[in-house]
């Protein structure tokens, strides 16, 4: 039977910066170089759902602009960072974008899919955005800080957002920030996919008790 929907329809800062921090468990495993990414693709070709995300370095100049540095896939207890400014970005990592049957859950996903366009074209599939799914349950936030925050009553960081991704080696903090962004999206739309549905359109100020289990 599906919970209740006790969703509020948005969340400001001050409530998300109290509340605990959502953190990937699991392993993260770390793709640099091309003789690992059939083996990382193989095993994430398990599941029939993964959590999608990439990283950019971020350009403090205006006009410009860098490509896409990493590409996250988040199993349930296994995370891989396909560092794509190291790696040929592979016809298996291409295959897994492009299965009709694998579902690449993520936030702002039209924005990922641009980035990794300009590196190869392939014809993406199976991808699920979290913004676009958000309003059928009543919620107004688009972030995924805040779709952290409503759904699951714990706040994403986002301390590591502006670091380098192009770095020789990439630090602890942005392996687990990275993974998280990617496995917190499958998630959020787990809790989402038991919760029944709502087109409430007050804001409800009431804590979700749900998202507290």
């Amino acid at each position: 039977m599906a919970r209740k929907n006790t969703f509020r329809n948005k969340i400001d800062n001050e409530q998300t910066a109290a509340l605990p921090a959502a953190e990937f468990k699991g392993e993260i495993r770390v793709v640099e170089h091309d003789r690992d990414v059939a083996e990382a693709c193989k095993y994430l070709e398990r599941f029939p759902v993964l959590g999608f995300d990439t990283e950019t370095r971020p350009s403090f100049r205006p006009g410009v602009m860098f490509r896409v540095s990493l590409l996250q896939l988040s199993a349930p207890d296994v995370c891989y960072l396909f560092r794509l400014n190291k790696i040929r970005f592979d016809k298996a990592i291409i295959r897994l974008l492009e299965s009709k049957q694998i579902l690449k859950i993520g936030a702002a996903v039209s924005g990922d899919l641009h980035a990794l366009h300009q590196i190869k074209h392939f014809r993406e599939a199976g991808f699920v955005d979290l913004q676009q799914l958000a309003p059928d349950w009543g919620i107004e936030e688009k972030s995924l800080r805040k779709l952290s925050a409503i759904v699951l009553g714990q706040r994403v960081s986002k301390a590591q957002r502006l670091s380098n991704w192009e770095a020789t080696t990439l630090t602890d903090k942005q392996q687990l920030y990275a993974a998280t962004d990617a496995w917190v999206c499958t998630r959020i739309y787990e809790r989402l996919l038991d919760t029944r549905k709502s087109k409430r359109k007050t804001n409800d100020d009431t804590p979700n008790p749900s998202a507290q289990r």
